[in-house]
C-alpha cells in the first residue's frame, strides 16, 4: 500500500494520547485513513482515545509503548510494521518537566531527557529503517521552536527537543532517495492538557490549528514546519540577539 502525497491510508501514532497528533488523525481520518495504531502506555485515555476514531471510522489498535523502555521497542513496533505497511508516522511524545524542580533533581532531569530524546531517537530510528525496507512512508517528528533559542525557563525540555529537532534534519537527510519523508514540525505554546495551568507564550496556537499546518506539510513534503509560521521569523529574529540581551537579570 502505498501513501498518496499528505493523505496517507494507515497511521501509527507514537504518543497516542498527544492531543496534536490526534487532531492531525481526526483531519486525515476525513480524507483517506482508515487503520491507526496508537502506541502509548497503556492507560484508561489510551482505550477511551481509540473508541473515539472507531467511531469516526477508522479501524483502531493499541499497543503498548513507553519511551523509557527502549529495549523494548524492536519487537513492540516491529509487530506494527509486520501487520502491515505504515504510510505515515507521528512521533508525538514528550514531558514538559517541573523546570524549577528538575534543575534540583537530577535525576528527575534525565528522565525528561530521556524520554524527550533518547527514547524518540530509538523509535524514530526503528520506524525509519522499517520504512525504508517497504519503500515509502512518511515520519513526521514533533519538536519545539523553544529548540531553536533555549532560554533559562525550560532549558532541560528544550535542550532536548533541540538534539531530537537536529537528529530528525539529519535522518531526513539520510534517508533521501529511499522514498521515505521525514518532517520536522516546531510548535509553539500550544493550549493543551499539558500546557494548562501554564502561561501563554506570543502566538499561542491550539492542536487543531498544528494538525491544520502538519497536513499542508505532508502535502508539500515540506522537511520543516513551523506552527504557527510566523515562529520562523521571530526565531531567526531572536537568535540574532546576544544572549546577555535575553537572559534574566540577576548576579552573573
Amino acid at each position: 500500500m502505498k501513501d498518496v502525497v499528505g493523505s496517507p491510508q494507515s497511521l501509527l501514532v507514537l504518543g497516542g494520547t498527544s492531543e496534536i497528533a490526534l487532531a492531525t488523525v481526526r483531519r486525515l481520518i476525513t480524507r483517506r485513513a482508515r487503520t491507526v495504531w496508537l502506541a502509548g502506555r497503556p492507560s484508561p485515555a489510551l482505550e477511551s482515545t481509540a473508541r473515539q476514531l472507531r467511531d469516526l471510522g477508522a479501524d483502531t489498535l493499541t499497543v503498548p509503548f513507553d519511551a523509557l523502555a527502549p529495549e523494548a521497542h524492536e519487537v513492540t513496533l516491529g509487530k506494527v510494521f509486520a501487520e502491515d505497511d505504515i504510510d505515515l508516522v507521528l512521533l508525538a511524545f514528550g514531558v514538559m518537566g517541573v523546570q524549577a524542580r528538575d534543575e534540583t533533581d537530577p535525576p528527575a532531569a534525565v528522565r525528561v531527557a530521556q524520554t524527550n530524546y533518547t527514547g524518540a531517537v530509538s523509535a524514530a530510528l526503528i520506524c525509519a529503517n522499517a520504512m525504508r525496507r517497504q519503500g515509502h512512508g512518511s515520519l513526521v517528528v514533533l519538536t519545539s521552536a523553544a529548540a531553536g533559542r533555549v532560554s533559562r525557563s525550560d532549558f532541560i525540555h528544550a535542550s532536548a527537543k533541540a538534539g531530537l529537532d537536529a537528529f530528525a534534519q539529519g535522518l531526513g537527510d539520510a534517508l533521501r532517495g529511499t522514498g521515505v519523508h521525514v518532517m520536522v514540525v516546531r510548535p509553539g505554546f500550544v493550549r493543551t492538557k499539558l500546557t494548562a495551568g501554564l502561561r501563554p507564550a506570543p502566538l499561542a496556537t491550539s492542536p487543531q490549528a498544528v494538525a491544520e499546518a502538519i497536513e499542508e506539510g505532508l502535502r508539500r513534503r515540506a522537511p520543516v514546519v513551523w506552527a504557527p509560521g510566523a515562529l520562523r521569523l521571530m526565531t531567526a529574529a531572536r537568535r540574532l540577539l546576544p544572549r546577555a540581551v535575553s537572559r534574566p537579570s540577576g548576579p552573573a
